[in-house]
């Protein structure tokens, strides 16, 4: 098995790579020849990048949360997979590429450095904590795709109102379009960090005989998921709409950046209490 799951923790890259370059392709001629195959080859690398996890934690007996390259590949999956959700949802698919090349960075880095063989304290062992980290860096992924959303419409918004008709006026979506993909992404993140914040809530403090609601990660996700929350509420209500909505898209982005910084600083771990 051990030789299986290394062929795959190095194709994962490669086929990154070749999905990013088929959605460049697409959106670069702008004739969606390969709209399909872009989504299927898309779906065949998160089937194989699903597998390698799922093999990974069988055979070390461990879910793949140990260890920041470890975290990273999850990082890469979680990404590429928001963005799938995304497409599928709207079917819009012209905008596959700014969203991938995150996804070949994170693995890239995960393939070079993960390794085989290392401690693991037993606590790190439990199914239920590896579920609460995936949701969560799942909902943190959304977000990201969230905010590259709110910076592109930023970007054509500038174009559109410079009069300056580029590759990105020509090939992006409209404003009202890049505002929903923005929007839905949120909604996605909001709803996984919802999920992950309600098993720590409930989950944490009887595994950590130390846990403390004072958590620098705790309150950091917090404040992120209250953001977004009223973000997405005011506009449900039709309070917000175009500019304001990727603008808060934008700024609850570098707070979650902001934030996790801040906590890996202060805890330098996953949690203080850890």
């Amino acid at each position: 098995m051990n030789t299986f799951i290394d062929l795959l923790n190095f194709f994962l890259p490669v086929l990154y790579i070749v999905t990013f370059i088929i959605y460049s392709y697409d959106f670069a001629k702008g004739n969606n020849k390969y709209a399909n195959s872009k989504r299927l080859f898309l779906f065949i690398t998160l089937l194989l990048h699903i597998c390698y996890l799922l093999l990974r934690t069988i055979n070390f007996n461990h879910p793949p949360i140990t260890n920041v390259f470890e975290i990273f590949t999850i990082m890469a999956f979680a990404i590429s997979f928001s963005y799938f959700v995304l497409e599928l949802l709207t079917d819009i698919r012209g905008t596959g590429p700014f969203i991938i090349i995150f996804s070949i960075f994170f693995q890239i880095l995960s393939t070079l450095n993960i390794p085989d063989e290392f401690f693991v304290k037993e606590v790190l062992k439990n199914n239920l904590l590896g579920f609460h980290v995936f949701t969560a860096l799942v909902g943190y992924s959304a977000i990201t795709v969230s905010a590259v959303y709110g910076f592109l419409y930023l970007m054509l918004y500038k174009e559109i109102k410079t009069n300056r008709f580029g590759l990105i006026y020509e090939r992006m979506p409209s404003l009202e379009i890049l505002e929903r993909l923005s929007f839905i992404s949120s909604v996605i993140g909001f709803f996984m960090l919802t999920i992950a914040i309600v098993i720590g809530l409930i989950w944490l403090p009887t595994a950590f005989p130390k846990f403390s609601y004072g958590d620098p990660k705790l309150i950091g996700t917090s404040l992120v998921w209250i953001l977004y929350g009223i973000g997405i509420l005011s506009k449900v209500l039709g309070k917000w709409q175009g500019k304001k909505v990727v603008t808060l898209s934008i700024i609850g982005f570098l707070i979650a950046i902001l934030s996790t910084a801040i906590s890996n600083f202060i805890s330098q771990s996953f949690h203080s209490f850890y």
